[in-house]
């Protein structure tokens, strides 16, 4: 009956699913502030009228 302590890893496999990790976090976080960028933006050419419409004001696209 084998158990998973005589299972080991093979040599650097941690290291590159760590790295894997960081790559795939690096990636969501990029999109995730392009999102937000992109947001703003469309934000940003509303006018005052649509904001209000809409339950914000020029101050709240900075907080986005």
């Amino acid at each position: 009956m084998a158990t998973t302590a005589n299972i080991h890893a093979p040599l650097g496999a941690v290291t590159v699913l760590r790295l894997v990790d960081a790559v795939y976090n690096a990636k969501s976080s990029i999109l995730a502030w392009k999102e937000a960028r992109d947001t703003r933006n469309a934000l940003s050419e509303l006018t005052d009228t649509q904001l209000e419409d809409i339950g914000l004001t020029r101050a709240d696209i900075a907080k986005i």
